[in-house]
């Protein structure tokens, strides 16, 4: 009989040959936290490292696989010095993985992955053990100084740059925000109106309004529009992150103007009657000029004392009389609904009598004569 060879021997005993980047199928035999054993039906088993298996570190193993469990490898060396067959499962991973990412590529696909690391550049994701690269410019639609809030968070994202050979594969979450936004802004435009009465969030408060996240776009707020009276700081009346409902002033292709001038809490409904001719009223000095005084009578209505009504006695000017804050006490002299106008008088609620002993001491110091 004919001596047989190496090979036929192994064929005979039902062993196989394997060669190095041959694909080949294995049962579990042993696990542990580092390390997978296969049975391949080969003279030795097959040794797969943690390392091989994936590119997450730090992962368990004995969580992954189970014995008995059925598994491809790819081999990258017969024989390690040792008599073991080195394999790896990740190698595999990544070519299969390769062809599924081209795919996303070419179709547009939306990938979702973890990111397994935060770099200054940027966030590395794995998708079937295929490194993808997310740029920090690319990660979200607004700057982010810190990315560390990503660290182990599963993120959506396309891939806008495909090149397996020079190890670039570059996704792309930004497009994808701003998508979105896109959509939400659009369908925010459909279904509100000038006129409509809108819940939303305080993005932002600056000193001549406050920004208003209504789910889609942002709408301002402008300080002429808080209130009916005057607000001399938003930043003291409004906080970030408070949900508020504001009128719809005006749309302007992408710009909202917002409003907290609701109708129903306008001043002037009532006016007519709190303030008709003749009343006495009270108010406090909100600012002055030279010729007047403006009264606010409540938030939103002010009325105008004229220097000439300040008083009996000749006042030059009004801060001659007056202080900013002041409450005084006036009768109202004319009301102007149409013109939204009210004037108001001091001088006309002093006794009568203290103009004509002002009149008889003028007369007095003109004749040399005082009374006793």
């Amino acid at each position: 009989m004919s001596e047989l060879s190496f090979e036929q021997l192994f064929e005979e005993q039902g062993m196989k040959q394997i060669s190095t980047g041959e694909v080949v199928e294995g049962t579990v035999i042993s696990v542990k936290e580092d390390e997978i054993v296969l049975n391949i039906g080969y003279k030795a088993d097959g040794i797969i490292s943690r390392n091989e298996y994936t590119n997450t570190p730090g992962v368990d193993l004995t969580t992954c696989v189970s014995v008995g469990d059925k598994m491809e490898a790819k081999v990258v060396k017969v024989n390690d010095g040792e008599g073991q067959v080195v394999l790896s499962y990740k190698r595999l991973a990544a070519e299969k993985g390769s062809k599924r990412i081209e795919e996303a590529f070419n179709n547009k696909e939306v990938l979702k992955a973890k990111v397994i690391e935060v770099r200054a550049g940027g966030l590395s994701v794995v998708v079937d053990e295929t490194r993808i690269f997310i740029p920090a410019s690319l990660v979200s639609d607004v700057f982010e100084k810190d990315l560390t809030k990503y660290n182990g968070q599963e993120v959506e994202f396309v891939v806008t740059e495909f090149n397996p050979k020079g190890r670039r594969i570059i996704g792309n979450r930004k497009m994808l925000l701003a998508a979105a936004k896109e959509e939400k802004r659009k369908a925010l435009l459909e279904s509100i109106k000038e006129g409509d009465i809108v819940e939303g969030t305080i993005k932002n408060v600056t000193n001549f309004g406050a920004f208003v996240d209504l789910g889609g776009m942002d709408g301002l707020l402008h300080i002429s529009e808080m209130s009916w009276g005057r607000v001399e700081n938003p930043q003291k009346n409004f906080k970030t992150g408070t949900v508020i409902k504001c009128l719809i002033k005006e749309i302007n292709g992408n710009k909202i103007a917002l409003s907290l001038k609701f109708d129903d809490t306008n001043p002037w409904l009532k006016a007519a009657i709190n303030y008709q001719k003749d009343t006495v009223v009270k108010g406090k000095v909100a600012r002055m000029t030279d010729f007047g005084a403006f009264v606010e009578l409540e938030p939103g209505i002010d009325a105008l004392l004229h220097v000439s009504q300040i008083s009996r006695t000749r006042v030059e000017k009004p801060a001659d009389a007056l202080k900013v804050g002041q409450e005084i006490e006036a009768m109202v002299v004319d009301f102007n609904e149409e013109e939204k106008k009210i004037s108001l008088s001091m001088k006309v609620l002093e006794p009568e009598l203290a103009k004509e002993e002002t009149v008889e001491a003028a007369e007095e110091t003109a004749t040399g004569e005082v009374s006793e």
